[in-house]
């Protein structure tokens, strides 16, 4: 068991294992499938890849801004502001790489705000009050359920996936 010297280092941990975890489905899955989608309605594996990646930087960007704002543009304004980069991401390789490397910036970025920045109020989407700390668990509980997504489409490829390989392998 690791021992954290902070919450911010243990949330940042969680988060890298969450992030960990979705590569791993997405390498999981060919690339000539990522084209798939469940339903015509519904992301396929690239399209859900990438808006994990936007609304990750997005949060990372506001986050770590001395005035997080949520509201300062609409949704998807937002998104363009902070992750401009995602949609250069075109193949498996360029969207595993973004993965990687939004992590790492992600945490240097956090750890340079320090914890304390944190703690700080800001104004949600929904126009309730929290912290910046609970809205990064959000964040990653965001980034879970699509990685559930990412599996539930790898099953119904045909494909086992990579969290279930991992548990049964021991």
């Amino acid at each position: 068991m690791a021992d954290f010297p902070s919450f911010l280092e243990e949330t940042l941990e969680a988060w890298r294992d969450v992030r960990m975890g979705t590569i791993d489905e997405l390498r999981n899955i060919a690339t000539h499938r990522y084209a798939f989608r469940p339903h015509p309605r519904a992301r396929s594996v690239a399209e859900l890849a990438q808006h994990i990646l936007e609304v990750a930087m997005m949060m990372t960007g506001e986050l770590t801004r001395p005035d997080t704002d949520f509201h300062r543009a609409p949704w998807d304004r937002l998104l363009r502001m902070h992750a401009k980069r995602v949609r250069s991401a075109r193949t498996k390789r360029d969207v595993l790489n973004l993965m990687r490397s939004q992590i790492t910036d992600a945490e240097r970025r956090f750890r340079r705000v320090g914890e304390l920045e944190l703690y700080q109020w800001i104004l949600r989407f929904d126009g309730r009050r929290g912290t910046k700390l609970q809205w990064l668990h959000h964040g990653i509980a965001h980034e879970m359920y699509h990685r559930g997504q990412l599996a539930l489409y790898a099953r119904i490829m045909g494909t086992e996936p990579a969290l279930t390989k991992r548990i049964r392998a021991g």
